[in-house]
């Protein structure tokens, strides 16, 4: 392992490492000592061994807690990139011969047809994979709730994660033919001022999803908030029954532009673009299933989304 501020550091026993990051999570030598059966002294004459090799100091230190030094907080991102590539290194050794078989734990954003088009096909392609599918707008904790591979359209911070960009998207304004027939097309971004908005609200935040429209130059041309809702299949079915103008991303939208049950209106003008990533732990990416998951939709994805 390269040196950490310059000081090269000899990895006789990664058992420090492991033993440091279980102190940094749980910001207590007492509770670390128990994940690796030593007691609070022996991990915390660890931690200062470490600190002696490396010539920073990783923790604050109290009578009643620890908190990473600025230091600690970059040594920790590091030992968990080094550690994951480990655990990757030997899973793929022992499990080079155990197949695909086993069950997976699936997040995806609720209302996107193309993901779950994606999940559909892997499941045909490899039967003996069981999946469990968690469908929800909500932020997912992917650690703590166990999931195997989530599919955002965030990039993540989260330095316990792996994640890989697999496409980008656009977004279009549409409206059903019936409600062009009753209140008629746009024909500006400031025209929007006149027609019902079908809008988008985070369910976890309360914020309006923007409409990001060329030509929006003041408040007084920005799209009203007519109707929110929090889910994106229900601003689906609204807009299909006439009740007025959403933005939808061109995957659920194009097919239905192609059927004429919905209208692109004022093409061109929404700037709003996505990116999907699929997330993963780093230290589960070695499971043969997930490494079939993530290759097996990403290329799915990047196909679908050229």
């Amino acid at each position: 392992m390269e040196g950490f501020s310059g000081i090269k550091l000899k990895l006789d026993n990664i058992g420090a490492l492991q033993t440091f990051v279980h102190a940094a999570e749980k910001r207590s030598f007492r509770e670390a000592g128990q994940i690796v059966g030593l007691s609070a002294s022996a991990v915390g004459k660890s931690v200062q061994k470490l600190e002696e090799q490396l010539g920073v100091r990783l923790f604050h230190r109290s009578t009643r807690s620890i908190a990473l030094t600025t230091e600690g907080k970059l040594f920790l991102e590091r030992c968990r990139r080094v550690l994951g590539e480990l655990e990757v290194a030997q899973a793929e050794l022992s499990q080079s011969s155990q197949g695909t078989h086993g069950r997976l734990k699936i997040g995806l954003p609720i209302s996107s047809t193309l993901l779950v088009s994606a999940v559909s096909a892997f499941m045909k392609a490899y039967p003996e994979v069981d999946l469990e599918l968690d469908i929800s707008d909500r932020f997912a904790d992917v650690i703590d709730e166990g999931f195997d591979v989530v599919i955002r359209t965030g990039k993540p911070k989260d330095s316990r994660l792996l994640y890989r960009k697999v496409g980008e998207f656009s977004w279009c304004l549409v409206a059903s033919p019936d409600y062009i027939a009753r209140c008629g097309a746009p024909k500006s971004v400031a025209d929007l001022q006149n027609h019902r908005c079908l809008r988008h609200r985070y369910s976890e935040t309360g914020k309006i999803a923007p409409w990001e429209l060329a030509g929006q130059d003041d408040e007084n041309s920005r799209a009203p908030e007519t109707f929110t809702v929090t889910t994106v299949d229900s601003i689906i079915q609204l807009v299909l029954d006439g009740n007025g103008i959403a933005m939808l991303p061109s995957f659920s939208a194009k097919c239905r532009i192609r059927d004429g049950s919905l209208v692109d209106v004022l093409p061109g003008t929404a700037n709003n673009t996505g990116i999907f990533y699929l997330l993963w732990p780093a230290s589960r990416y070695p499971l043969a299933r997930v490494r079939a998951f993530v290759d097996f939709v990403s290329k799915y994805l990047t196909e679908q989304l050229a």
